[in-house]
């Protein structure tokens, strides 16, 4: 599976962005999906995760402001970010992984979201 991450841009604080991860197949096998970003000079951190059992997760710091979810029909995951903050500003990266816990197989290219103040 090929994942393609799209949707990142520069917007304004309090603004909003709706980012995509396009697989290349289906997503059904897939049993966990996440979102990551990275800073500039930061690690990768995880911001959301969602599973097939329907359930989700968040960093403390999107916890509100995000929003995870999947479209197993269209092959699709979203990760739709309201009242963006500067330090949202990252390069996004989508995972995804077959087994619900675990390493994450397979990863997109990332898609960078500026927020300027």
């Amino acid at each position: 599976v090929q994942l393609q991450a799209s949707g990142g841009g520069l917007v304004q604080a309090g603004g909003s962005l709706r980012l995509s991860c396009a697989a290349s197949g289906s997503i059904l096998r897939l049993n966990a999906m996440s979102w990551y970003r990275q800073a500039p000079g930061k690690q990768r951190e995880l911001v959301a995760a969602i599973f097939s059992s329907g359930n989700t997760n968040y960093a403390d710091s999107v916890k509100g402001r995000f929003t995870i979810s999947r479209d197993n029909d269209n092959n699709t995951m979203y990760l739709q970010m309201n009242s963006l903050k500067p330090e949202d500003t990252a390069v996004y990266y989508c995972a995804a992984r077959v087994a619900y816990y675990g390493g994450y197989n397979y990863w997109g290219q990332g898609t960078l979201v500026t927020v300027s103040s």
